[in-house]
């Protein structure tokens, strides 16, 4: 017997089964654990997986609920390639956002992050804060180097 755990669970009309191998080719270390299928055999009611350590259920629950940017994935990346790399690929099909946001195709809301902004935010340095999230809020893809440089001032 387990104790307790704790996973997301998403709802989508019904693309549940595609946003799970799309996002699984994109973030590494990431795989489908079960496919529940529909009644009647006809394609996914319910995808469990896992994206970088975190669980997942997502849901075919047909045109009842839609998600919002009122909740989000965030991805924390090392590199401004990685950003990049990340951003355009589950961009395609989607809508940009401001500050490093993005909905992807399927309606996730994204937040695609370089950890050089997480640690620039938390320096101490409350002038060089000010300047490095005014220099966010201009953004759309967030940019490492042009937040290393606002920070630098």
């Amino acid at each position: 017997m387990t104790g307790p755990s704790l996973q997301t669970c998403l709802w989508f009309d019904d693309q549940a089964e595609e946003a799970a191998q799309t996002y699984v080719t994109l973030l590494p270390g990431s795989k489908i654990i079960q496919v529940f299928p529909r009644r009647g055999g006809e394609g996914a009611f319910l995808v469990h997986l896992s994206l970088l350590g975190q669980r997942y259920s997502f849901l075919n629950g047909g045109p009842h609920y839609r998600l919002s940017p009122a909740a989000s994935i965030e991805v924390h990346l090392d590199t401004q390639a990685e950003v990049d790399l990340l951003w355009h690929a589950l961009l395609q099909g989607g809508t940009a956002q401001r500050c490093g946001w993005l909905v992807d195709r399927f309606g996730v809301s994204w937040q695609i992050i370089p950890r050089s902004l997480i640690r620039l935010l938390q320096s101490g340095d409350a002038a060089q804060a000010a300047r490095v999230t005014e220099a966010m809020m201009d953004m759309i893809k967030l940019d490492g180097p042009a937040l290393e440089a606002a920070a630098r001032g």
